[in-house]
């Protein structure tokens, strides 16, 4: 089941021309490289556009050798056993993830590239994380992680995800959660995706502000103090691809009640609590004890090169 909705759709119900080149060619490139069927692929979002940081975040290199945040994730996962990496980003910025990705990782790397904005409907702001997942489908066939371009997960995380994608079934799934003293700031607050579990599955995810590292060594998230261990979600996420139909059926649903709206996004942790309601699928939560480190404004920039100094 493919995602319907693209513009400039013909009367014989063909895709544009420049999204059946882009499918056909990163087929190819899948056949190629990756020589593992079995291995689960990585699929990284790197269609954002990082109005915040003023910038091409999912570039930025933060590490001592040039690296960005996904360079890290790639070899990271590389080494924990996922067989390829389906990139997704947007046409505009498409040659010069290629070029970093060669210039950091050689010809070989096993990678997929997908421009999200080649599936409509067309807009300036893109349509969101859903909306991304969806933009691979044509190159998704086994099981698969998510990730956010611009963070870092650690080498722990990939491991934790790659053991779990190998057992997988379908109408499971699984977010690799982090302790929220993890992933605060030394200073200031930030929001948080908070998870509440009850037996090692996720049961809800609630969007919080003011989550911060307190004066006395405490840790509260709005206005609460919380364990230092409480988990928060990353937007690392692993699933099964028979969800792809699950998340076509949502896109639909959204895109039907949102098409007008300028802004609106279709979420994948909103659609993952609408599909736990449902039944259509179990959330399983895996702990990662690593240290989680991104930017959003341009002041983190310093702090996350000292962070991946060593």
């Amino acid at each position: 089941m493919r995602p319907a909705r693209v513009d400039g759709v013909g009367p014989d119900g063909k895709r544009p021309a420049k999204r059946r080149k882009r499918c056909a060619e990163a087929a190819r490139q899948n056949d190629v490289n990756d020589a593992s069927t079995a291995s689960p692929h990585l699929v990284i979002m790197a269609a954002g556009l990082g109005s915040r940081f003023g910038g091409v975040k999912q570039l930025a290199r933060v590490g001592p050798d040039g690296e960005a945040f996904l360079d890290f994730s790639i070899k990271q996962a590389l080494a924990a056993g996922f067989g390829s990496v389906v990139m997704i980003v947007r046409s505009d910025i498409e040659a010069d993830v290629r070029d970093h990705l060669v210039d950091q990782h050689g010809e070989g790397l096993p990678v997929v590239y997908v421009c999200q904005d080649d599936l409509g409907p067309q807009r300036d702001k893109p349509w969101g994380t859903l909306h991304a997942v969806l933009s691979a489908a044509d190159v998704i066939d086994r099981p698969f992680a998510v990730i956010n371009a611009d963070d870092y997960y650690g080498a722990l995380s990939f491991d934790l995800a790659a053991d779990y994608l190998r057992g997988i079934d379908p109408g499971r799934s699984a977010n690799v959660a982090f302790e929220i003293g993890n992933t605060v700031p030394p200073s200031g607050s930030v929001t948080r995706a908070v998870c509440a579990v009850s037996e090692g599955r996720l049961t809800s995810i609630v969007e919080t502000e003011d989550c911060r590292r307190n004066d006395d060594g405490t840790f509260s998230a709005g206005g609460v103090e919380v364990a230092s261990t409480t988990p928060v979600s990353m937007n690392m996420w692993c699933f099964d691809d028979a969800v792809l139909a699950d998340f076509n059926e949502r896109w639909d649903t959204f895109l039907a009640a949102n098409a007008d709206e300028p802004k609106a996004e279709a979420q994948l942790p909103t659609v993952v609590g609408e599909l736990m309601a449902d039944a259509r699928i179990v959330v399983d939560v895996v702990r990662s004890p690593e240290r989680w480190i991104g930017i959003t404004n341009p002041d983190d920039y310093e702090l996350a090169r000292e962070a991946l100094a060593g």
